[in-house]
C-alpha cells in the first residue's frame, strides 16, 4: 500500500478522467491519495472530490500564488471549513518567489502565517510549499514553532539541505515528489537520506513532476510507485517496507485520516 501524499485532482487535466486515476492509482498499489487545496474558495469542489471517491482525502487553503487573491482569510474561517469529515490537512501554504509576478512577499508571508495558526486551531497538519524561499521560510517556520508548536510536512521538496535539517528539527516531515528521480538529483537524494526515516512520506504533485520513466508526460498518482521505487532504492531499503514506512508515516502525520480508516496511527 502506497499514499499519494499531494496531488491536484481539481485541476483541468484530470476534469474528464478522475474515476480512471483513482482506478489507475489502485492498480498500482497506491491505495489512498490527498487532492490539496490551492484555494480556499474552492472548498466544495474538493469536498465534492472526496465524497465522490472514497480513496481520496482533501485539504483547505490558499496556494502562495493564490495569496494575493486570498490575502485575508481568517485562520478561524480555515478551520472551521477543515472540519468537514474528509478535510485532513490545512493548505498548501507557504512561499514561492520563483516568479517575477508573485504575490508580495509580506503578502505571502501573512498567508502563510494565517495557515499555521489555522492548523493549530484546526489540530491537522499544514502543508508547505517553498520554492526559492529557504531563508525566509527557515525564519518564519522557526518563529512559529517558538510560538506554538504545529504540525506540518515540506511538501515536493526540492530546497536546500539546511532547509531539510532545519525541518527536521523543528519536528516537520519531508515529501518526495518525481523530481528526486530525475537523473541530475543526486543532490535531492542525499537529502532524502539524510532526513529520519519516520519523516519521510511521497507524492506525485500530479499533474506535475511525472517521474522516470513517464518524464514529459501528465502525472498521475499511480506513478507515486515509481518514485518510492527510486527512493527504496536511495535509502536501502526493499521497495515492500518502504510502501509500509512512509504509509504509517503518512497516518502517524494525517491522523485524521488514519481515525478514519481505522488505522492505529
Amino acid at each position: 500500500m502506497l499514499v499519494d501524499s499531494h496531488c491536484h485532482l481539481d485541476f483541468p487535466d484530470f476534469a474528464e478522467d478522475i474515476p480512471g486515476v483513482v482506478a489507475r492509482a489502485a492498480a498500482a498499489g497506491v491505495t489512498r491519495l490527498v487532492t490539496i487545496s490551492t484555494r480556499v474558495a474552492k472548498a466544495d469542489t474538493y469536498r465534492a472530490i472526496s465524497e465522490a471517491n472514497p480513496a481520496v482525502w482533501y485539504t483547505i487553503g490558499t496556494h502562495p500564488h493564490g495569496a494575493a487573491e486570498e490575502p485575508d482569510v481568517a485562520p478561524e474561517t480555515i478551520a472551521a471549513l477543515a472540519e468537514a469529515p474528509r478535510c485532513v490537512g490545512i493548505g498548501e501554504a507557504g512561499l514561492d518567489y520563483h516568479y517575477e509576478d508573485a504575490a508580495p512577499e509580506a503578502v505571502q508571508e501573512r498567508v502563510l502565517r494565517a495557515h499555521i495558526e489555522a492548523a493549530r486551531l484546526a489540530g491537522l497538519p499544514l502543508v508547505i510549499h517553498s520554492r526559492d524561499a529557504d531563508s525566509h521560510m527557515e525564519a518564519v517556520l522557526t518563529d512559529e514553532m517558538a510560538r506554538a508548536p504545529f504540525r506540518a510536512v515540506l511538501h515536493c521538496f526540492s530546497s536546500g539541505a539546511r532547509l531539510a535539517q532545519v525541518g527536521v528539527e523543528l519536528g516537520l516531515s519531508v515529501s518526495f515528489s518525481g523530481i528526486v528521480t530525475f537523473r541530475r538529483s543526486d543532490a535531492l537524494r542525499d537529502i532524502a537520506r539524510s532526513v529520519p526515516r519516520d519523516r519521510i512520506l511521497v507524492e506525485t504533485d500530479a499533474p506535475f513532476l511525472a517521474p522516470e520513466p513517464h518524464r514529459g508526460r501528465r502525472c498521475e498518482p499511480a506513478y507515486t510507485a515509481d518514485t518510492a521505487r527510486v527512493l527504496a532504492k536511495t535509502l536501502d531499503l526493499p521497495f515492500e517496507d518502504f510502501c509500509a514506512l512512509t504509509t504509517a508515516n503518512f497516518y502517524r502525520l494525517f491522523a485524521k485520516a488514519a481515525a478514519l480508516d481505522g488505522v492505529a496511527a
